[in-house]
């Protein structure tokens, strides 16, 4: 398997509060982390950094070859832990940091699975020739709207509220996650981004940028087209490919 990952401040930020690690373990298996911040310039750059360098490394530090599915599920569940409370107590602790937080999602990609945990509305794809499939569901107001039929996908991109997240990695003591698991086959790649790429991309889009790229061609060409579409936000993806 082979990780590329890419991280653009935008057009109209002053500061990237994205932050995104990969590696790989013993044996061949990877992993990847997106994360991105709220609360301020400063607060929303420290909370992705120190939640995303925790997770790297709980997740390094816990990982064994011959972990089983219950086995991988469990550290990434840990690793989430420990960096929502990395990130919560310092927002109690450190001044001008009060109220930060940030999304988060996850892989580890072992053996053709892949394992996603997430909260937030950072996303998660399967990506092959024949379908582009979201692993992920936002913890968002706008997909509540749309589970309950007051909006559609379209219409959501448009709405004040898109930005609106209902959770978010180091608000609160306890944090609640979505764990998925999805068959990763040879050919096929996951996607991980944050909302300044998903906000600009459809499906099908991506599904054809998946088949013309591979690589860091694939990851600068999906930045590049969320930046000619209006690079309002940072823009951040990482891709594993089999």
């Amino acid at each position: 398997m082979q990780l590329y990952s890419k991280s653009d401040i935008g057009l109209r930020r002053e500061t990237n509060q994205d932050f995104c690690m990969t590696g790989e373990f013993p044996g061949g298996a990877v992993w990847a982390i997106v994360c991105d911040g709220m609360g301020g310039h400063n607060g929303g750059s420290t909370a992705s950094r120190v939640a995303t360098e925790t997770m790297s490394e709980t997740l390094v530090s816990g990982y064994r070859e011959d972990m089983n599915p219950d086995d991988i599920r469990s550290l990434l569940e840990l690793a989430v832990e420990c960096a929502n409370k990395s990130v919560f107590e310092m927002s109690l602790h450190v001044q001008g940091l009060d109220g930060m937080g940030t999304t988060v999602v996850a892989v580890i990609a072992k053996s053709n699975i892949a394992y996603v945990i997430h909260a937030g509305d950072s996303r998660a794809y399967f990506c092959s020739d024949s379908e582009v499939r979201r692993i992920t569901t936002d913890h968002s107001i706008v997909q509540m709207l749309i589970d309950s039929g007051e909006l559609t996908p379209e219409q959501a991109r448009l709405h004040p509220y898109r930005n609106r997240i209902t959770r978010a990695l180091g608000t609160e003591p306890e944090l609640c996650t979505d764990y998925n698991t999805v068959d990763f086959l040879p050919g096929s790649k996951i996607l991980i981004c944050t909302d300044g790429l998903s906000n600009y991309i459809t499906d099908e889009e991506l599904q054809q940028y998946c088949r013309e790229y591979e690589g860091d061609g694939l990851t600068e060409k999906l930045i590049e087209t969320a930046k000619v579409l209006g690079g309002s936000d940072n823009i951040t993806v990482a891709v594993i490919e089999n």
